[in-house]
């Protein structure tokens, strides 16, 4: 399956071991995921060379080709706010993981769009299973 990944980049970095989980449980699990270099600690420096408007064109042809997206959203971000959204407008499933405790946008907390799951936890160890979870459901 082709999973989009979003997280924060130019918002903060606090989260990057959770995000760098995420990835490296997609990619064990056999997935594709265009949006893997977002996990990595060298994200600004790859980023910063690429045109805004490329960003915005690749990201959301990304979205148009995924079967579904995965969040880290613990760390507020334009960004990743404007690609759940994108992503529920084209009717796709959307997974969006925040740590226990942390402020989360009440637009997505409490968003009823049935294509829409936020999910806390406590510990990053947790992670694998939130996502197994969810892919068990939107393949089944």
């Amino acid at each position: 399956m082709i999973i989009y990944f979003a997280c924060s980049i130019t918002g903060g970095r606090d989260d990057e071991d959770s995000y760098q989980l995420i990835v490296d449980s997609l990619l064990a699990a056999g997935h594709e995921i265009p949006t893997a270099h977002l996990s990595r600690s060298d994200v600004m420096s790859l980023e910063d060379v690429v045109d805004p408007v490329e960003v915005y064109t690749r990201d959301l042809d990304w979205i148009e080709s995924c079967q579904a997206l995965v969040a880290e959203v613990s760390t507020p971000s334009h960004g990743v706010g404007y690609e759940i959204a994108s992503a529920l407008s084209k009717d796709k499933p959307v997974l969006c993981l925040h740590q226990d405790g942390s402020r989360v946008s009440k637009m997505l907390t409490g968003n009823i769009n049935p294509n829409i799951k936020v999910c806390s936890y406590r510990h990053k160890e947790e992670i694998p299973n939130l996502i197994e979870e969810f892919l068990a459901q939107i393949e089944a």
